[in-house]
């Protein structure tokens, strides 16, 4: 009987051609597919009065009031220009807001005062899209210019505070 000789094995040669195909395609397709967040970053300050600054610039802020039934934009401090009720739907009118704001600032500007600060002070049940919400119009307004529509910048220097117990009145007549 004879032997058979096995041939020896020799080492089998990797062929990566067809995966370097699929990942020179894949790859392509999944970055142009991907959706890259965007982060947006809106600075926010103290109000004046809590840094102990000028009494008196401090009385010259622009507050907006947010409770839960209404809207108040005062000017100077604590004296207000316009109550901005609920919508019928209930919610509150970011629309108006806007126009009032707008208004405040064409009237800043015929004085020849140049305001860019707003504090906006909420109530504590306030829900976190209203108070972005209202962050979204007092910065900025859509305005068409030259045939485009741009955002024109109402108060972009946005502080917050806690909004004033509300006073609260009795049928009777006594507060």
């Amino acid at each position: 009987m004879k032997k058979r000789r096995r041939p020896r094995n020799s080492e089998a040669e990797l062929d990566i051609t067809a995966f370097m195909n699929l990942m020179i395609v894949l790859v392509p397709v999944l970055l142009l597919g991907m959706v890259f967040s965007q982060i947006t970053v809106i600075n926010v300050q103290l109000p004046a009065g809590a840094s102990g600054g000028d009494e008196s610039a401090d009385q010259q802020q622009i507050e907006l009031l947010i409770r839960k039934n209404f809207m108040r934009v005062d000017y100077p401090r604590g004296v207000e220009l316009k109550r901005i009720p609920l919508t019928p739907e209930g919610k509150h009118d970011f629309k108006m807001l806007s126009l009032v704001l707008q208004e405040v600032k064409r009237q800043l500007r015929e004085q020849g005062i140049e305001k860019q600060a707003i504090t906006l002070l909420s109530e504590q049940d306030i829900d976190y899209q209203t108070i972005i919400s209202a962050m979204d119009t007092v910065r900025s307004f859509k305005a068409v210019v030259a045939a485009s529509v741009v955002d024109a910048a109402l108060f972009p220097e946005i502080s917050f505070g806690d909004a004033p117990a509300a006073i609260a009145t009795t049928a009777g007549g006594a507060g």
